[in-house]
């Protein structure tokens, strides 16, 4: 078949690379570059960089606005028996789609987790499975027929990083069917019910803080549905020193929990507080207690929370708290 991509985020790549191998790609739209790095240099989509090195002899179109006429003429002039959408930034517009046949594959169980953030709004809920629905597109937002859907479970340690990248995995399979289904005239779509429509709202740098006064399943969800981005970050601070004291106080740790798991046991201490330092242990709400299984420390690698305690970790004094970076700014 002849297709036009439409996509920027790396949830596409792997879909994408398959197409390329398998089908007529006629054009590949993507986002205009973007400043990145401390030197603000310009930088491609990763499916915008993808297809420079891979696709050089087809169009590569990077439009500020995609509905503009010129650029709606432009894309509406390459061949194409099929339009496939993944994350692609902008929505379309129904003078661009009109008389296409256009699908996007998005990465929930729809109509559950409609919007910008899917996976990370799954396990922040504490879902048991996530997916992928490919739909035709709709005016509202993720609202099209739906043609087909894969499944994944949510494992209780489970990142939204490593969940991302497993649906990722599972598109160009579920996609390639529904195009092998669109030539066959065998599709079979079916509307959402619009009852069930939950909405996965889009996640900011702002939102990179736990609340440990909640129970260890919630900071469990909230810490696994950050990482990678906008991640958790959070300052180790010593208990306070007797103001008789002439030493001056250690200062705070920063660093990043990546991985976490609430363990069996009860405690009577304030939420936030380390009960088991070397073992990583602390305490939340309702006497529960999570354990720090993986930690980044600011400028290094993620790492175990024993291989941190080897470190600056053995400089963590008893009576020690967890609280958000931000409480410190």
């Amino acid at each position: 078949m002849r297709l036009v991509f439409f996509g920027s985020g790396s949830f596409g790549l792997p879909t994408l690379r398959h197409l390329a191998t398998r089908h007529d790609i006629s054009a590949v739209i993507t986002q205009p570059d973007k400043p990145a790095g401390r030197g603000g240099s310009l930088s491609p989509t990763p499916i915008g960089q993808w297809a420079a090195a891979n696709l050089s002899a087809i169009p590569l179109l990077k439009p500020a606005k995609v509905n503009d006429p010129a650029v709606v003429a432009q894309i509406r002039g390459y061949e194409s028996d099929a339009w496939v959408v993944i994350a692609f930034g902008q929505k379309l517009s129904r003078s661009l789609l009109d008389g296409r046949f256009a699908i996007n594959l998005h990465a929930s169980l729809l109509p559950r987790w409609r919007g910008a953030a899917p996976i990370n709004a799954a396990i922040l809920a504490g879902d048991a499975e996530s997916g992928n629905s490919v739909i035709t597109l709709a005016e509202r937002m993720d609202a099209g027929l739906i043609l087909g859907t894969t499944t994944r479970p949510i494992e209780p340690l489970m990142t939204a990083g490593e969940l991302h990248d497993l649906l990722a995995e599972d598109g160009p399979s579920l996609v390639d069917s529904i195009l092998a289904q669109h030539a066959a005239g065998s599709l079979s779509p079916r509307a959402q019910d619009e009852s069930l429509v939950t909405i996965a709202s889009k996640l900011s740098r702002a939102d990179d803080h736990v609340d440990f006064t909640q129970r260890a399943d919630f900071v469990r969800r909230h810490v696994h549905a950050l990482t990678p981005w906008p991640g958790v970050t959070i300052a180790i601070v010593p208990p306070a020193a007797p103001t008789s004291t002439p030493v001056q106080a250690a200062k705070p740790i920063q660093i990043k929990l990546l991985r976490v798991q609430p363990v069996p046991g009860i405690h009577q201490q304030d939420p936030g507080t380390l009960l088991d330092i070397p073992a990583g242990v602390i305490a939340c709400a309702h006497h529960s207690r999570l354990k720090l299984l993986e930690v980044q420390p600011p400028g290094r690698n993620p790492m175990s929370w024993e291989d941190f305690m080897r470190g600056a970790g053995r400089s963590i004094a008893p009576d020690s708290r967890l609280v958000p970076a931000r409480e410190l700014l």
